[in-house]
């Protein structure tokens, strides 16, 4: 298997493609991508067989920003027999993966791809069965062996291979299952909900996301990020011009600050969190959150970057750049994180964490 399969959001295919074949040049693994407009997915096809498991290994997924998924495969099972599917599938797997822990049968999250869902389910009962027979698959769902993956394209058209789990995406598709809440203001709070699951890891939420911490949300109206924070039982301060949902302002937990969001200053030192999705330039943005960052004034932050309509791969990688460098010259010790994520459109989603050090015989933070 040479072969790295990506799952991403169709239409982002050329930005996908962009940053595995950068990411694969920067470990000297060479070979090309294989890009289909709004497929969303692409395969980079590794020119030595043994660099797609290198690859794997070697790049961490966290640093991936366009892809949702991924995963080493082999060449493309085409028209599998209607009446044996099973069997060509199992074929190929066999001395490939030896006790996976899990069985995914996915597609693209395509129009067209969403009619084979309900095939889909219908065949991973049966495949998981014949998968533990040949001791493919352990007897029992472990998330310490490979997932297996089957990743229909078309009816009868399949990769088969498998991803590792300390170095992929635990959501089935790479997406997040989220419900939107009927009590908050927009859709968007689906946004940062999902950001919290892709970039703080569960066991650490009652830690980071706490209730009782203070949080400044940035061009809040009408309130679907600040919904999350209350939500968490944070105090926001909810800067926007705009009006704010009643039912959020009841709680006694927003102080609505009626501020242009590139002049409002903190009115305290303890700022857990800053979140912002104004739609504004990329740069500009990236600008302001850095201030935030380097100043101290909060301790996480998570943005949104609109992205513009070319070029949107270099766009996204010089902004995380410039916002590294200038932490980097002001002494301050950053976790930046990137993804375009399920509930964004034409934009990325950032996240930077300061990291606390032991200075001068005292803990503070940099």
């Amino acid at each position: 298997m040479n072969k790295v399969l990506l799952y991403c959001r169709p239409g982002f295919e050329k930005e996908c493609a962009a940053e595995i074949s950068a990411k694969a040049a920067e470990r000297e693994i060479y070979g090309f991508p294989r890009v289909k407009d709004d497929a969303g997915y692409v395969l980079f096809e590794c020119y030595q067989p043994e660099d797609a498991e290198k690859l794997l290994r070697t790049l961490p997924f966290a640093e991936l920003i366009f892809a949702r998924q991924m995963l080493v495969v082999g060449e493309l099972l085409r028209d599998l027999p209607p009446e044996d599917r099973i069997t060509p599938i199992t074929g190929m797997l066999t001395g490939v993966v030896e006790k996976g822990g899990e069985l995914r049968v996915e597609v693209p999250d395509t129009n067209e791809a969403k009619e084979l869902t309900k095939f889909c389910r219908k065949l991973t009962v049966p495949l998981r069965a014949s998968l533990r027979d040949s001791k493919i698959l352990l007897n029992y769902e472990s998330p310490k062996r490979p997932v297996v993956h089957v990743f229909f394209i078309a009816p009868g058209t399949c990769y088969v291979g498998y991803s590792l789990p300390e170095n992929n995406s635990p959501f089935y598709m790479g997406i997040p299952r989220l419900k939107f809440p009927s009590d908050a203001p927009s859709r968007s709070t689906l946004k940062l909900e999902e950001a919290f699951h892709v970039f703080v890891p569960a066991d650490e939420w009652d830690e980071r996301l706490g209730s009782g911490m203070y949080a400044v949300d940035l061009g809040a109206c009408p309130g679907g990020w600040t919904y999350q924070l209350v939500k968490r039982s944070m105090w926001v301060y909810a800067v926007d011009n705009g009006p704010m949902a009643p039912s959020l302002m009841d709680t006694g937990q927003v102080t609505h600050c009626r501020e242009d969001g590139f002049k409002f200053r903190p009115p305290r030192t303890n700022i857990s969190w800053l979140v912002c999705d104004m739609v504004e330039k990329p740069v500009r943005v990236a600008s302001l959150m850095t201030e935030w960052l380097v100043n101290g004034w909060c301790r996480e932050a998570i943005f949104n970057l609109k992205l513009p309509m070319k070029k949107r791969y270099e766009e996204v990688t010089q902004n995380l750049a410039m916002i590294d460098a200038a932490l980097k010259a002001q002494g301050v010790n950053a976790q930046i994180q990137a993804r375009q994520l399920y509930h964004d459109r034409e934009e990325v989603t950032v996240h930077v964490r300061r990291i606390w050090a032991a200075v001068g015989g005292r803990r503070d933070e940099r």
